[in-house]
């Protein structure tokens, strides 16, 4: 499965980095998501990736976006993650990558690596925006644009 731009997202329950349930459902028609999957916490390039949606966290905040990074680690990952390098958006685990595969989202070097994603959805859950690339730099910026023009729509 393949998810492209105009599809609904998959509804789906994961394990936050506090350890609670967060429901796709309880978020969808609320907020704006940037759903973005990366391969693992604390190697340079999800680092890079994590701190640029922080370093522009209350920019999405205003816009009425959520940010929710992805990965396979473990809620205790993520949470040591989220603490060193103070990232206040969700963190979810994804330890079988169901979800990973429900999006679609493709490892890269013969699949040895998880895939590198991001997704704008709009309050509805329709997919508005994707962007795969393993280079961290440009996801931030690239969605923080896309919820400002669905901002502007709305």
């Amino acid at each position: 499965m393949k998810l492209n731009i105009g599809d609904k997202i998959p509804s789906f329950t994961l394990t936050d980095g506090q350890g609670n349930l967060f429901k796709s459902s309880q978020v969808i028609g609320q907020k704006v998501l940037v759903i973005y999957f990366y391969p693992k916490n604390f190697t340079p390039g999800c680092t890079k990736e994590a701190c640029s949606f922080r370093d522009n966290y209350e920019e999405f905040q205003k816009l009425g976006a959520e940010v929710i990074g992805i990965s396979s680690d473990s809620v205790e990952s993520h949470q040591k993650f989220s603490n060193k390098y103070e990232l206040p958006y969700i963190f979810l685990s994804d330890p079988t990558e169901d979800i990973r595969k429900k999006f679609g989202v493709k490892g890269h070097l013969l699949g040895l690596i998880p895939g590198r994603e991001t997704f704008v959805v709009d309050k509805k859950g329709i997919i508005q925006f994707k962007f795969n690339s393993l280079s961290a730099s440009h996801h931030m910026q690239k969605a923080l644009e896309i919820v400002k023009e669905i901002n502007h729509e709305s």
